[in-house]
């Protein structure tokens, strides 16, 4: 039986993204400390197949060891997990990382929102949402949901996005609480983390 209680102590940060995401993503996490003490997951568009290469290119540049996330395995802290599949990768409510394939009609897989709804449900203990850029608005509704939750979360700016949509939609409905440049949310990131007790 998992011990849901202590995972749920661990601060948690989740990132969606789509195209343009993987730059952002190296310009935010090459700063993270090595004594970082959030777990990261990270669902990102990307086709199975180059999955692995995201998770050896941000191996190569983080002080936090990177993995590809399991079908069943939880979180960690001090660790990043990404998204290995083109099913979407959500949290049950043991608080276990799963793939499914619903729901089928999700265009866009792994889906974001499929995630964040997933950890709006589930998860329980202190958590920070970053949606990055990426076309069309996958990641928007599930943001607004954790927001609506009094979670921190982050879209990343206009003027830094390769592709604008997918922060465009959560700007549209308010479901950010920050809209900022990588290496703003890095600062963000490190600023919330030193307001949480008991981790």
């Amino acid at each position: 039986m998992i011990d849901t209680s202590r995972l749920e102590a661990i601060p948690l940060i989740a990132i969606g993204g789509s195209t343009g995401a993987p730059t952002a993503l190296n310009a935010i996490l090459k700063n993270i400390p090595k004594d970082f003490p959030a777990a990261i997951l990270i669902a990102q568009h990307l086709d199975e197949v180059y999955a692995q290469g995201l998770v050896d290119v941000l191996d190569n540049v983080c002080a936090l060891p990177v993995f590809g996330a399991a079908d069943g395995s939880t979180i960690k802290a001090s660790t990043i997990l990404i998204s290995q599949s083109n099913d979407h990768l959500i949290m049950d409510k043991m608080a276990r990382l799963r793939y499914r394939l619903e729901p089928e009609t999700q265009r866009y897989r792994p889906s974001v929102d499929e995630l964040f709804a997933s950890l709006a449900l589930n998860w329980e203990g202190p958590l920070a949402a970053v949606l990055l850029s990426g076309m069309g608005n996958d990641g928007a509704k599930g943001l607004l949901a954790l927001r609506r939750l009094g979670h921190l979360t982050i879209a990343q700016s206009q003027e830094t996005c390769a592709v604008y949509g997918m922060p465009k939609a959560a700007a549209k409905i308010n479901a950010a609480v920050d809209m900022l440049s990588p290496e703003k949310i890095t600062e963000r990131l490190l600023e919330w983390i030193g307001t949480i007790e008991n981790y």
